[in-house]
């Protein structure tokens, strides 16, 4: 029997059971955390607030409600009102005071996380991690073209390129959107903006895909640089949750000046419900991004209506609910 055979008839390996296997360790770690800070025996009485919960444990605030929500979303925590208690199993089996309590269990198995993440040096020298980080650049790069692959023909029809002429692919990474968009709609040429070790990346995939002559690669940095103008077509994908709101507004406000009067900016990212515990992959992304540090987040409709808004941009609205970052949120330029 072929390894293909094996993977796909005995154990059911997709893509999806990959990449899902991959990112497993991401709920472990927040169960973990909770116990470290013993928050199922803090909640296990009456629902307290993330303000209450902060000043009895000494944590940060902002970091202790990204958790909070991620808890809530796992539904290992109940959120109502903004107050959150622990669910009843979760109570039973993860309280220290209760006499069911598996929580010694946890507690050990979070001593053991150090070690783990340790293995790849144990096993393949110290090397290994260096290796790593010198391919880390590549590798998300690579990383976030695994994940658009699937879904960028997609997001494009919900899009609708329309009659558009000129798309701006706002750190459009190795351009498998632009090259989705440009596939979609022939009457289109595309600006790919990003860094330029980025864009060395995206002119190899944008030539395998015979499209070179209708892209133009413009290095630089969103974050200081202005964007190319003249389109009338924005996209920014997977790109705010890594900002502050301030930045984004900052961003927008490129955006919006890089597009002609009456142009559109569609954005695609995790798009959380008012009370930021659904879906439950955009909560836990939250946690991610507040794992790498910075100010990053996944935003509410309202945080992103907000941004775009004071950058200019009207007839916000969401196109596509969010389940696993595929919200799509659009605003418009408005004509003189």
């Amino acid at each position: 029997m072929s390894l293909q055979l094996i993977d796909s008839e005995v154990f059911g390996w997709s893509q999806e059971s990959v990449l899902n296997l991959s990112r497993a360790f991401t709920e472990s770690r927040i169960l973990l955390t909770a116990a470290e800070l013993d928050l199922f025996t803090l909640l296990a009485g009456k629902p307290l607030t993330a303000e209450v919960i902060a000043n009895r444990i000494g944590a940060d605030l902002r970091a202790l409600r990204i958790l909070l929500d991620a808890l809530s979303a796992m539904g290992l925590l109940v959120k109502r009102d903004d107050c959150y208690q622990s669910e009843e199993t979760a109570a039973r089996l993860l309280s220290a005071e209760s006499p069911d309590s598996v929580l010694p269990m946890v507690l050990h198995n979070a001593t053991l996380w150090e070690r783990w993440g340790q293995l790849s040096r144990t096993v393949g020298g110290p090397k290994a991690a260096q290796n790593a980080a010198n391919k880390s650049l590549r590798s998300f790069i690579g990383a976030m073209h695994v994940i658009a692959r699937p879904l960028a023909a997609r997001i494009v029809s919900i899009i609708k390129p329309g009659n558009a002429r000129k798309l701006l692919d706002i750190g459009g990474a190795s351009g498998t959107y632009t090259i989705a968009f440009l596939r979609q709609a022939p009457q289109l040429k595309a600006t790919l903006f990003d860094r330029l070790p980025v864009v060395e990346m995206a002119r190899e995939v944008i030539a395998s895909a015979g499209m070179t002559n209708r892209v133009t690669l413009v290095e630089g940095d969103f974050y200081q640089d202005p964007l190319p103008s003249g389109h009338d077509l924005a996209f920014v994908s997977a790109i705010i949750h890594q900002n502050t709101q301030a930045e984004n507004v900052s961003l927008f406000r490129k955006g919006f000046d890089a597009l002609e009067p009456g142009g559109r900016i569609v954005v695609r990212d995790h798009v959380l419900n008012v009370d930021r515990t659904q879906p439950k992959a955009g909560a836990i992304f939250a946690v991610n991004m507040l794992a790498g540090g910075g100010g990053g987040n996944s935003y509410t409709l309202d945080e992103i209506n907000d941004a775009m808004a004071h950058a200019g941009f009207t007839k916000i609205q969401l196109i596509h609910p969010d389940e696993r970052m595929d919200g799509l949120v659009e605003g418009f330029k408005p004509s003189p």
